[in-house]
């Protein structure tokens, strides 16, 4: 019997020996690569006679995906899959599956500390202290004004997975919380026991945004010029989604003229950023480098986690999160 191969089209881990140990014991042979930015041709030259595809941030469109001979199965690295053409992958019978419970207590940290930054000022705070050792004296007054978060709104963008949990982090924190996501089901939102809100109703009302949505034609720049514009002139915007939610330019101008008094963002339109793009020299938007996912911890979660869609294709089963199940159908499975 002809073994199954998978093959990693690019990783962020150290290596795969752990991954070639476990799927050796099902019998699967692991064929890796680092082909983030290759082009579609070299792409499948390397990976077109694969079982299995794990991806991470290699773009898998649908020329790519026609060209597969035997693929059934592609899994995507991460909580999202924006960079997998889903409707190439389904007209062609391939399933696309996901890991979005993985890295879920590490975004939502990632979100607070990134909302506290903005409203205490701590990155403007230590260019005070740096400029006020230098003088001898201190100098307060570039914080100033700064306000308290205690009594302030903050609005919630999407309140999934990541979304309730920073929802339930902010309950110590003594703010009115509301939130905006068409769609939550019913029941959810009476457990979630908050107001709901329209995004335009958040947007006006909120001292802090905080952006929890996946990446489609829907969310493509929802926050653009219009939507900064109608935020308080005191509120800051917090992004710990995907970069293109965010209408680059528009921000960068928001916070350049005050439209806004803040960002904090972990995702980019591009990425890394361009050494120029203008973002990085505003004193008013705090930056991290998309690493809200990122622990020990949930670095070895995902691993398990794709090792184990990979055993369940092996022995027949749909993957935990399958984003086409229409494939599964039209088989009859």
């Amino acid at each position: 019997m002809e073994r199954t191969i998978v093959a990693v089209t690019d990783y962020i881990e150290p290596d795969l020996t752990w991954e070639e140990e476990q799927l050796a014991r099902l019998g699967v042979k692991l064929m890796a690569y680092q082909l983030k930015f290759a082009p579609p041709e070299e792409l499948l030259s390397k990976v077109k006679d694969a079982d299995v595809l794990v991806v991470n941030m290699a773009r898998m469109n649908g020329e790519v995906i026609g060209g597969l001979r035997r693929c059934r199965l592609i899994i995507r690295h991460g909580v999202g899959y924006d960079n997998v053409d889903v409707a190439a992958a389904t007209r062609k019978g391939i399933m696309v599956s996901y890991v979005p419970d993985y890295c879920l207590e590490e975004v939502a940290e990632h979100t607070i500390a990134l909302m506290m930054a903005c409203v205490r000022r701590l990155f403007q705070g230590r260019k005070v202290l740096e400029d006020s050792a230098r003088r001898g004296s201190w100098d307060f007054e570039p914080l100033v004004p700064t306000f308290r978060l205690m009594g302030k709104t903050v609005g919630i963008v999407g309140c999934g997975r990541i979304g309730s949990r920073v929802l339930r982090r902010l309950s110590g924190f003594g703010v009115r919380t509301i939130v905006c996501d068409p769609y939550l089901p019913e029941e959810r939102r009476r457990e979630l026991g908050v107001p709901f809100v329209d995004l335009e109703a958040l947007l006006s009302e909120s001292d802090v945004v905080t952006l929890h949505v996946p990446l489609n034609s829907e969310t493509y720049h929802m926050i653009s010029e219009p939507q900064l514009r109608a935020m308080k002139p005191t509120a800051y915007l917090v992004n710990t989604s995907r970069g293109p939610v965010v209408d680059t330019k528009a921000l960068a101008r928001a916070l350049r003229e005050g439209w806004i008094a803040g960002a904090g963002i972990d995702v980019y339109e591009r990425e890394p950023p361009e050494p120029g793009e203008e973002l990085l020299s505003l004193p008013n938007a705090v930056l991290s480098p998309h690493i809200s996912w990122y622990s020990e911890e949930s670095a070895w979660d995902i691993r398990v986690k794709i090792v184990e869609d990979i055993r369940r294709f092996c022995e027949g089963k749909p993957p935990r999160f399958l984003v086409n199940p229409e494939v599964l159908q039209r088989r009859g499975t």
